[in-house]
């Protein structure tokens, strides 16, 4: 690439960051959805506001796409304080830790994403740092190594996990409000659509905008995401956003009317078909379509089950009626057993 391509791909790179941060609701009267969450943190931050305090450390726990990141942003705007963003992947040592901690301002916000996945060494240090604003720092190696304790400028930290039964419950504990974010329901769903719409200042009709909201899975990052999918279709075929445009454009990326995508329809396919509907255990399942066990079982069989297509059972997972009915496969009959053969 030449320096000028290169420069305009950074450009392009810049403007796409800062349209995902335009979408993203600046305070709580812009979120969308959640509002027995909207209502707790209102509370929370108007108190600490009032008492001229930093608010209690948060923890927002539930499933990815759902507005735990957009929240400790609108956290930190409602608070009128800075945002330091860091996740759990990239603390894997006390040290890693310490130095963000001794690097924050007095009132900062602190947004550690995927907590769950923090080093158990970097845990321990939180432990003291939530609690006392102190951490303990050591200071040489063998017999002459001293703990030296540092002072810690008063922060709130919060936290976002996708899986909260992974957090030890020393660290859970401490955290002074813990907000369970739910899936969103089809009005609400709705309502993020028709906003990102606006800000795209792309034209789409109520049907259109309900047909988005049917397939995006109860999450909004994926209705953004398909939103655009359908803008890009209406852009490049020169044609309204109609429920016949977003049809046409989520067949073309192998979304259905139930919002599964490819990997969900092999994974149903393989149990109706190969398995009879099953029982069959997960790693056999997801040995069969060429994908990690976890994968299938964090990121496609929450859905499937949230959804009444699968069921999990003591000897595997089973296909429901209801995938029988989606997928339009018959039921096989049972085998008899060979001993009666």
């Amino acid at each position: 690439m030449t320096e000028e391509e290169i420069t305009a791909s950074e450009a392009l790179s810049e403007a796409e960051l800062a349209f995902e941060g335009a979408l993203r609701p600046q305070n709580l009267d812009e979120f969308v959805g959640q509002p027995k969450v909207r209502g707790q943190l209102e509370l929370l931050l108007k108190a600490a506001n009032l008492q001229e305090r930093t608010p209690d450390h948060i923890l927002l726990a539930g499933p990815p796409g759902l507005g735990k990141t957009t929240l400790a942003m609108i956290v930190a705007h409602e608070s009128g304080q800075p945002l330091r963003m860091s996740s759990g992947p990239a603390i894997q040592h006390a040290g890693d830790l310490a130095a963000v901690l001794s690097s924050l301002v007095p009132g900062e916000v602190l947004f550690i994403d995927e907590i769950h996945r923090m080093a158990r060494s970097a845990e321990e240090m939180l432990y003291l740092a939530m609690e006392d604003f102190r951490i303990d720092i050591m200071v040489g190696k063998g017999p002459g190594a001293a703990s030296v304790p540092l002072d810690l400028a008063p922060f709130t930290l919060v936290g976002a996990t996708t899986r909260s039964g992974l957090l030890p419950n020393p660290l859970r504990d401490r955290f002074g409000f813990t907000a369970h974010l739910e899936f969103y329901d089809a009005e609400d769903l709705e309502k993020v659509i028709a906003r990102a719409a606006r800000m795209l200042e792309f034209d789409i009709d109520t049907r259109a905008v309900s047909e988005i909201a049917g397939r995006c899975r109860g999450t909004p990052r994926i209705a953004n995401r398909l939103l655009r999918r359908v803008r890009d279709y209406a852009l490049v075929h020169e044609t309204r956003g109609d429920v016949d445009a977003v049809q046409a454009a989520l067949e073309l990326y192998d979304v259905d009317a139930l919002g599964l995508d490819r990997l969900d329809r092999a994974v149903m396919n393989t149990l109706l078909t190969r398995f009879n509907g099953g029982p069959v255990g997960l790693s056999t399942l997801a040995v069969s379509v060429g994908e990690e066990a976890e994968t299938v079982e964090s990121v496609v069989e929450p859905f499937l089950v949230r959804i009444g297509l699968i069921a999990r059972t003591p000897r595997g997972r089973v296909a429901t009626d209801i995938a029988y009915q989606h997928f339009g496969v018959a039921r096989a009959q049972e085998s008899l057993p060979i001993d009666t053969l």
